[in-house]
């Protein structure tokens, strides 16, 4: 008898190849999720991957944003989320209301609005951005001022590497980073003197201070894959390990301990879920079309920033 991840794994490639299907993982996710995957990646990579893909049906093994940008970007395809809340608590602390409100307070400046965020807020922002290209899409803006919302830790990580810029901040934050303190970084650092410590820019100033290398999940893999060092402290969720370990399985990599990096929404998925979604259509997201059209732009001025 087949183990059971075995079986439900080859359940799911016969019901890919019947569906003409894509499956999108997210770093952060389980790593028998990302093994099952066609392909895994950051939010920018993912957004690029749906945005090309000739599958008419994209099972998006990540959180409802995700899930929303890539029917965006394929208004004619099937997008299924395997898990249906599965969310983002920081794409729900701000809201297209909030925008309106800074717009009026700022009627000079930009809106950038962080990918992590909902359809209704990507409508009434000039342009979206990732993790990996904030800085890129910062710097390209004509204007001054710049309103960045939600995330204030890497929308803080922008301002302070660009001080030719005024930036009004939103007070949202990714919990899972946001909660990670400097002394979680030191108490690593007593243990092993030579890591090397990657950071995700989601995190707090004082502990993005302590770190030897700050940015995305993919440019955090690329780093640690040119560093000669041999082990590293890896401070963003801790799912992405699965990657690092199998793209440099003679290095040695570390999260924080006691559950302190893990996303409980990204951990939702499981694999049974992306069998049923795939078996029943089930979980079809669908974004207002009209809401679309005014969504869309945003996203298609940041694929137009060259790299």
């Amino acid at each position: 008898m087949k183990p059971m991840h075995t079986a439900t794994a080859d359940a799911i490639k016969h019901w890919k190849d019947k569906r003409n299907a894509i499956i999108l993982a997210h770093y952060y996710q389980y790593p028998e999720i990302q093994d099952i995957a066609d392909f895994v990646g950051d939010s920018l990579e993912l957004a690029r991957t749906a945005r090309d893909t000739q599958a008419d049906v994209i099972v998006f093994c990540g959180v409802k944003f995700m899930a929303e940008t890539a029917k965006m970007l394929n208004p004619n395809k099937t997008v299924l989320l395997p898990v249906a809340d599965a969310g983002c608590p920081m794409a729900d602390m701000i809201t297209a209301q909030d925008i309106l409100q800074l717009r009026a307070a700022h009627p000079q400046a930009a809106v950038m609005c962080y990918v992590n965020s909902n359809a209704d807020v990507k409508a009434v922002s000039d342009i979206c951005c990732t993790s990996a290209n904030a800085l890129r899409i910062a710097k390209s803006l004509p204007e001054k001022e710049i309103i960045f919302v939600p995330d204030q830790g890497l929308g803080g990580y922008i301002a302070r590497a660009l001080p030719e810029k005024q930036f009004i901040l939103a007070q949202g934050y990714c919990p899972v980073h946001w909660h990670i303190t400097a002394q979680d970084v030191i108490a690593f650092r007593e243990a092993h003197p030579h890591a090397p410590v990657l950071i995700h820019p989601e995190c707090n100033e004082n502990v993005l201070a302590l770190a030897d290398f700050v940015g995305s999940t993919s440019q955090i893999i690329r780093k640690a894959q040119e560093s000669p060092s041999e082990e590293f402290l890896i401070i963003t969720e801790a799912g992405v390990l699965h990657q690092l370990g199998k793209l440099c399985p003679q290095k040695r990599f570390f999260s924080l301990d006691g559950g302190k990096a893990l996303c409980p929404d990204m951990k939702k998925t499981q694999l049974a879920d992306v069998l049923a979604a795939l078996a029943n259509l089930q979980h079809d997201i669908t974004v207002d079309a009209e809401l679309a059209k005014k969504a869309l732009p945003s996203l298609e001025r940041m694929f137009a920033v060259p790299a």
